[in-house]
């Protein structure tokens, strides 16, 4: 019998090949190149080798999508539900094998890949029900003799690109109800997650989706970028999905924009913590130690700056620098707060946001900053630090609005801390970056919370909860630099992957001309009520 880390060793030096699959088939040959996927917690451990598309490929994909797309929206709704069922028991039967694999290909700790495995179980089993769900409205008419009703109907093909932070659970909130919704896709994970992409494209295969239904394009961002252009152009996309950064993002609402298309765009974050001077200081401690260095701060929903009262301040700071003294980091197939950062790409561009650090603030959380090493160790490590790409957990405290550190997102074990006197001044720190996607408050106050929840940006509020956390039932994503007010999973997903269609059946023999043929009221009509 083997444990999880026997285990792991086992496939330590296991690489696959990774290709893209359209219409059910993975492609030859590598028009876009070859890239080698590695392990960031054990440099030079290839995880996968992977064959490139070009924009050529991703054009192509597209086609097959729509060539397939009529047939399956042809399957009616609850059929279609019970593949997303099948899926669903496929990952939880091997839930296990994904969550060594995130953890190999993005360094996750191997708990929060497990849990990231269950988000995509979740997500199977509440879309299940929406297949019977997939409500339209009768609708009261003006006329007599006359029905009027609504629709859900698809939207078409769905092109959707995807970060690697959460390389299965994210993908999942955008496939699974599109396809649900009688939509073909085509895919674009994140090129460092691809052997993670793949596996899970698989389990949706297996789960009995028709070829063409899920098409799969390895390749680069640009060439995704470019690939998506060319078939805009062409009328071969009807909804673009995202999840990335805001630049990026940015750029995908312009070119959608184009083309009359609204996409739905789940991006970056500078997610406050508010500490009011009635919280439960341990509580809120706990709360910033997970919303800013869980997954070693690589989530959108990562705690940016936490913003405390003066009268709580130096409680708070001393605490929160001793509890991320004291968590363990390292191995993420161990008991620990983190592991590496996600690639050499994250890892550098971490590196360079340090510089933000000015003379005013003060840096805690740590024996020093930057790449653990032996030459530059942190206590508490787990592992080997020269083994991967392992960064020190940073706080960065005396943050005020004018610091460049409090307007940027910084994708990283990076917290600031800023300090506030009235409950205005929290607000205006909590808003002042633009970002709208995730915030939390604590405070035994309800009427502190409801007061906060009125003049927050964020599309995400947590009350003596993290800033990080999703659940699937409920609405995903946020406002301003966060995104354009699209949501992300539970029912109101289903707005983004189906349209509106208007019916009214007239059934009175002749022809009857809205707002001109309304029968009138008799004018003597007495609409007194009676004492």
């Amino acid at each position: 019998m083997h444990t999880t880390r026997d285990t792991e060793n086992s496939e330590t030096h296991t690489a696959r090949t990774v290709a893209s699959r359209m219409g059910g088939k993975p492609i030859e040959g590598a028009p876009g190149g070859t890239l080698s996927s590695t392990n960031p917690a054990r440099l030079g451990e290839v995880v996968a080798e992977v064959r490139l598309g070009d924009a050529a490929t991703f054009v192509e994909a597209c086609r097959a999508a729509r060539e397939a797309q009529k047939g399956w929206a042809s399957v009616p709704a609850p059929i279609r539900a019970q593949v997303v069922k099948r899926i669903g028991r496929l990952v939880e039967e091997n839930k296990e094998a994904l969550a060594r694999l995130v953890t190999r290909e993005v360094g996750k700790p191997y708990a929060e890949s497990l849990g990231e495995v269950q988000e995509i179980i979740d997500t199977c089993d509440f879309f299940t029900g929406e297949g019977r769900r997939l409500y339209g409205h009768t609708v009261p008419s003006e006329m007599p003799d006359k029905q009027l009703f609504t629709f859900r109907v698809p939207v078409g093909v769905a092109a959707i690109i995807t970060a690697g932070n959460f390389p299965v659970a994210v993908p999942s909130w955008y496939l699974v109800p599109a396809i649900l919704c009688g939509n073909a896709v085509v895919w674009k994970p994140a090129e460092y997650a691809a052997a993670a992409g793949d596996a899970l494209a698989q389990l949706f295969f297996h789960g009995g989706l028709p070829d063409g239904v899920l098409n799969v394009v390895q390749c680069e961002g640009p060439v995704a970028f470019e690939g998506l252009e060319l078939a805009l152009g062409e009328g071969l996309v009807d909804k673009v999905g995202f999840t990335g950064s805001t630049e990026v993002g940015s750029r995908i609402g312009e070119l959608c924009g184009r083309y009359r298309q609204s996409p739905c765009l789940e991006l970056g974050g500078k997610n406050p913590l508010v500490v009011m001077p009635d919280a439960k200081v341990d509580l809120a401690v706990e709360g910033a130690l997970f919303s800013g260095f869980g997954t070693a701060g690589q989530r959108c929903t990562s705690l940016g700056t936490a913003i405390v009262h003066e009268s709580v301040y130096d409680e708070f700071l001393s605490r929160f620098d001793r509890a991320v003294r004291e968590a363990p980091v390292g191995d993420p197939m161990r008991d620990v707060l983190y592991g590496p950062m996600i690639s050499e790409k994250f890892h550098e561009r971490f590196l360079g946001w340090l510089e933000l650090i000015g003379g005013h603030h003060t840096v805690l959380g740590s024996t020093g900053t930057g790449r653990i090493t032996r030459d530059n160790p942190r206590q508490n490590f787990v592992g080997d630090p020269e083994e991967g790409l392992y960064c020190h957990p940073t706080i960065v405290a005396g943050v005020t609005m004018e610091d460049e550190l409090y307007g940027m997102e910084t994708f990283g074990p990076i917290v600031g801390v800023a300090k506030f006197a009235t409950f205005e001044e929290a607000v205006e720190l909590a808003n002042g970056h633009g970002y709208g996607l995730s915030a939390a408050i604590y405070t035994e106050s309800a009427r502190e919370a409801l007061r906060f929840r009125e003049r927050i940006s964020a599309g995400m509020l947590s009350v003596n909860n993290s800033t990080s956390g999703a659940e699937a039932h409920l609405p995903f994503g946020g406002n301003g630099k966060s995104g354009n007010g699209s949501r992300l999973s539970g029912m109101w997903v289903l707005e983004q992957f189906t349209r509106w269609q208007a019916v009214n059946w007239d059934f009175s023999g002749r022809l009857q001309k809205a707002q001109m043929d309304v029968p009138e009221l008799p004018a003597d009509m007495d609409f007194r009520l009676e004492r």
